[in-house]
């Protein structure tokens, strides 16, 4: 696919290394040419020295025959501008912009036509995160919670313990554990490498467990894995940000918040906008005043501010302190691994949440979802499997008679509103929504291709 990206923030370069690594066409476009001139050493892709949204440049980035245009600038109304021109002028067929401002999130009747805007997508890494974060604190004791199928199944990702009632069992022994419930374990990560999951493969403590199931039994099968954690009531926030913002905002209702934020103004634009959250004025890597708020008792740290030294070495100071988890936010990818192996529970990239949702309109072959795990070492996709037995690779047929590519398995199948786990004699019926699992993401093509309708369905 031909994909032009606009920007080379810290967005974008993130979005163009993961396109680059899948043999994408990618032309990167950015006023910084210094910068472009980096990447274009490190990665391999096209770059372009200009504004985004002129046409000379667009038209120079190749726009005329791109299937995707991806405008990630640090300016709305040059994103916004960008996808105008691309429509107009040169006719590309998607069109995604960053759109950041809440002026603008507040009319979304502003995307919804294309005589005004022409964006066929929007994102907003913020409200991703933000999100994203909320599923977390809803679910403690998880790492990783992605949703298919509209929610109807789940696959949670969770650190097994010592005390855990499957670890040292064996896989094929999680039904007697959990009578009645259908879960399957999808990967497995052990020392930071994947394990493709068997029967006969033992649970270790330390595991990085992922597993599926249906949305009301995820509770069930956590504790099995590890010692379910108690739900969080109390909750600081450093940082006041925009994802600061809307995180105190969504949680305040049903949790006790305090956020921290250094800047006066922006202190006192939160206490405003905030109806039962204790703003503080102050930093967030301040000891004295960790200490003075109680953080010994507090659930959950999230460091949100834009820095990531400081996000790091502010929720190392506050799980010292005493903090039951601490969560960092951190926009470079070199040091998310590397915090997560340390004293932070959970490191949240922007960047791989926007990179999740660009990967939906980047598939093929009916793919209406995809997540990367582990931060794009491997990756969740469903799929609707369309068309008749003479027509589909996959529909009539038994999973075990399906060619799936090596490292992948087909982990749950949802029909209508009925969520069931796969098994190897499972026959795969059209309009199926199948979520597949692959430790080796340069399978994906394979995948794309098998769900694939052939010219002969009509």
């Amino acid at each position: 696919m031909k994909i032009i990206i606009l920007g080379a923030g810290q967005v974008g370069s993130s979005v163009a290394a993961n396109l680059a690594s899948e043999s994408n066409d990618i032309t990167l476009v950015d006023i910084n040419g210094r910068l472009l001139q980096n990447l274009q050493d490190r990665l391999d892709i096209r770059t372009v020295e200009g504004f985004a949204s002129h046409p000379d440049v667009l038209a120079q980035a190749g726009a005329e025959d791109a299937d995707m245009l991806i405008a990630v600038t640090s300016s709305d109304e040059t994103n916004m501008i960008a996808c105008r021109m691309a429509y107009s002028l040169f006719h590309t067929p998607t069109k995604v912009a960053r759109i950041r401002s809440p002026a603008y999130l507040a009319y979304p009747e502003l995307f919804s036509s294309t005589q005004i805007l022409p964006i066929d997508m929007m994102i907003s890494p913020e409200q991703l995160v933000t999100d994203y974060i909320k599923r977390l604190i809803d679910n403690p004791g998880t790492l990783q919670v992605l949703s298919f199928a509209n929610g109807k199944v789940q696959l949670v990702a969770v650190r097994a313990y010592y005390d855990g009632l499957l670890v040292g069992h064996q896989l094929r022994e999680l039904p007697k554990h959990i009578p009645g419930v259908e879960t399957r374990v999808a990967a497995i990560f052990r020392h930071n490498k994947p394990i493709f999951p068997q029967g006969d493969t033992i649970i270790n403590a330390g595991d990085e467990v992922f597993f599926i199931a249906a949305q009301k039994d995820i509770p069930k099968v956590m504790r099995q894995l590890r010692r379910l954690d108690n739900p969080y009531k109390r909750i600081m926030l450093g940082g006041g940000g925009t994802i600061g913002q809307h995180l105190a905002k969504v949680l305040e209702n049903n949790y006790q918040v305090k956020i921290i934020e250094s800047n006066p103004e922006q202190a006192k634009i939160l206490s405003e906008y905030l109806n039962k959250s204790i703003v503080l004025l102050g930093d967030v890597a301040n000891e004295e005043l960790l200490l003075e708020e109680n953080i010994e008792d507090t659930d959950i740290f999230c460091a949100l501010t834009n820095d990531d030294e400081i996000n790091i070495l502010s929720a190392m100071l506050a799980k010292r302190l005493g903090a039951g988890k601490v969560m960092s936010l951190i926009n470079r990818a070199a040091y998310v691994d590397l915090v997560e192996s340390g004293v932070i529970d959970i490191a949240v990239s922007p960047q791989q949440a926007t990179i999740d949702l660009l990967l939906t309109r980047i598939r093929r072959g009916d793919i209406v979802a995809a997540h990367s795990l582990r931060r794009g070492a491997a990756e969740a996709l469903e799929a609707v499997a369309h068309g008749d037995p003479a027509s589909s690779k996959v529909i009539g047929r038994a999973i075990n008679e399906i060619k799936l590519p090596s490292g992948t398995a087909i982990g749950a199948i949802v029909r209508g509103d009925e969520v069931f786990m796969a098994h190897h004699d499972t026959v795969i019926q059209s309009e199926d929504h199948v979520i597949l699992f692959l430790v080796d993401k340069r399978r994906i093509p394979e995948v794309e291709r098998l769900f694939q309708v052939s010219f002969t369905f009509l």
